[in-house]
């Protein structure tokens, strides 16, 4: 498997390409891959999304009816299963 550093750039490259702005930041335990999602997304930039967040060890969607942001984290080390996770609005 590529290092999580590989992993997170790929993902990146993905959102990227699908015409969303992301941003990585590295924590102890993870790197964190996240962009923000606009009110309206066409039925295929949300697949591409999708498809990129799944790359993550963990994945989501944070926010509420005005703003929006999609995320993924890539563990150190060992890569655990994939997930995916809502956080609660605030």
């Amino acid at each position: 498997m590529p290092a999580p550093a590989s992993r997170a750039q790929d993902i990146a490259a993905r959102l990227s390409a699908a015409g969303f702005t992301p941003r990585l930041t590295r924590h102890p335990t993870h790197i964190r891959i996240e962009a923000d999602v606009p009110a309206t997304v066409s039925p295929e930039r949300w697949h591409l999304l999708l498809a990129a967040l799944a790359l993550g060890d963990r994945f989501g969607l944070t926010g509420d009816a005005e703003q929006r942001t999609a995320w993924a984290h890539i563990h150190h080390g060992q890569s655990a299963t994939a997930t995916h996770h809502r956080e609660p609005t605030t």
